[in-house]
């Protein structure tokens, strides 16, 4: 049972609602690119950002990714390369520049960024000095704005302090730490192994150098996992306290990433042991005084995201929940996904594509999306929705001319459930998620989701829970 502000939510609608739906890191998500999107239609939106009114006015977001890890995490379903050469890393920033180069080409020099995100793979696999060239190639092709958030993902196994020191020269000011377990049996059910104290010096070492913000990633339904151990772990985060959480539920899928076929299934915890894993971790947090983000994130008070969750200036992105106004995200590297205007792109998956592309002067755009007027509406109500638990008809109606209630009357009656179960509010003027809500805000943006509608084949997003 967990408590909320108004009632207790029990473990029967937690199952009720572990079934799997997308992330709305976008709207329509990533799956519904088409490769009839090309690199010219990318650089035609570049284009088109570059003449518009508020090119300059709306700060861009960047996120380049980094590929490269030493080594293989069974868990991982992400686009990765396991090496230990790290001389592979030098070619790749040739490359980076060179994506770079093609983007100032179309959209000019000197675009303002308000949030820069490294992730992976492992970015911190690159050496101090690759570290600095791309930071130095980044700061002369974009300008990095006071106030801004700029992150890196940390693999605990591959930093010290000296490394620490590097990351505050180089401008980041926000942390995210890799953990996902401390127990040991887990770890190496799972092939990373990084002991407890290791992080917890890590972190402090964080904090001494001004760090504005550490966030600890967490996985629940990893193999060896039992809700009892994970408890321990939970007791140790709560210990650290981080600025901010990411809990994630483990998605066995062995047919689509071949690192899980090193998991066996019979390893995996039980549907009702993830449930009391989630359960339990919910409360452990809440008591422990975190705010409750939405999804899978959790904030201290203090901290900007939950700032901006109590002021609804939430916003979400291709890196989750962000304080950062509604932008452009430009994605740098193999497989990076990027928004630009009504349209988003995803580059090739393959390091070999990637270069290909680049050799030939092209943007190495292999799909992606140009939006339609239905995409807009229902992005606009899914967004509402997910970032500030409240959605104004007649602010939709406004901004896109629409009948709202005709517009989505087979939707409204679709909600009416979930208002019978105390996840919304329906009143006249608008929608209002509650306190409840707040934990199975996916669900609830589902319910405005036209794929999902002729499409009910969910296997492959993760579970919501």
């Amino acid at each position: 049972m967990i408590e909320c502000a108004a009632e207790p939510i029990s473990e029967a609608l937690i199952r009720q609602y572990d079934v799997s739906g997308p992330r709305y890191t976008s709207y329509p998500t990533a799956d519904r690119f088409v490769e009839a999107f090309t690199a010219q239609d990318y650089a035609l939106a570049l284009e088109q950002r570059r003449s518009g009114a508020s090119a300059l006015a709306l700060p861009l977001s960047l996120y380049v990714h980094i590929p490269f890890c030493e080594s293989l995490c069974y868990y991982c379903a992400c686009n990765k390369i396991i090496t230990k050469h790290h001389d592979r890393a030098a070619a790749y920033l040739r490359y980076l520049s060179r994506e770079v180069d093609l983007h100032t080409r179309h959209m000019g020099v000197g675009q303002p960024v308000s949030q820069l995100h490294l992730g992976g793979g492992s970015p911190t696999f690159l050496s101090d000095d690759e570290l600095r060239d791309l930071m130095g190639l980044l700061r002369r092709n974009f300008k990095l704005v006071p106030g801004g958030e700029y992150s890196i993902e940390i693999d605990p196994r591959t930093i010290d302090a000296q490394r620490l020191d590097v990351l505050a020269e180089l401008g980041f000011n926000r942390l995210s730490f890799g953990i996902q377990d401390f127990d040991p049996a887990v770890q190496k059910a799972v092939h990373r192994i990084q002991p407890a104290e290791q992080v917890f010096e890590l972190v402090a070492a964080a904090r001494q150098r001004g760090f504005e913000s550490v966030n600890a990633d967490l996985i629940y339904g990893l193999p060896e996992q039992t809700p009892e151990s994970f408890d321990r772990t939970l007791a140790q985060i709560v210990e650290l306290k981080p600025e901010r959480i990411a809990l994630y539920a483990y998605a066995h899928l062995p047919e689509r990433f071949k690192p899980q076929r090193r998991i066996s299934s019979v390893e995996i915890p039980t549907a009702a042991a993830k449930v009391s894993m989630l359960a339990r971790s919910m409360a452990a947090f809440m008591a422990a005084g975190y705010v409750y983000i939405g999804m899978d994130h959790f904030a201290l008070p203090t901290d900007s995201l939950a700032i901006a969750k109590r002021q609804g200036r939430l916003h979400r992105n291709f890196q989750g929940y962000s304080t950062q106004p509604d932008c452009d995200m430009i994605g740098l590297g193999v497989s990076s996904i990027g928004r630009v205007g009504a349209t988003y792109s995803q580059n090739a998956k393959t390091l070999e594509e990637y270069y290909d592309f680049l050799d030939q002067g092209q943007f190495p755009i292999v799909r992606g999306l140009a939006l339609s007027r239905d995409d807009l509406v229902r992005r606009a109500v899914i967004m509402a929705l997910m970032c500030q638990g409240r959605l104004s008809y007649e602010s939709i109606e406004l901004a896109y001319l629409v009948n709202f209630k005709e517009y989505f009357a087979k939707e409204l009656e679709t909600m009416a459930a979930q208002a019978e179960q105390g996840l919304v509010v329906m009143e006249d003027s608008g929608i209002q998620v509650t306190t409840k809500g707040w934990f199975f805000v996916r669900a609830v943006a589902m319910v405005f989701d036209r794929y999902l509608q002729t499409d009910r084949t969910r296997t492959k997003f993760s579970k919501i829970l």
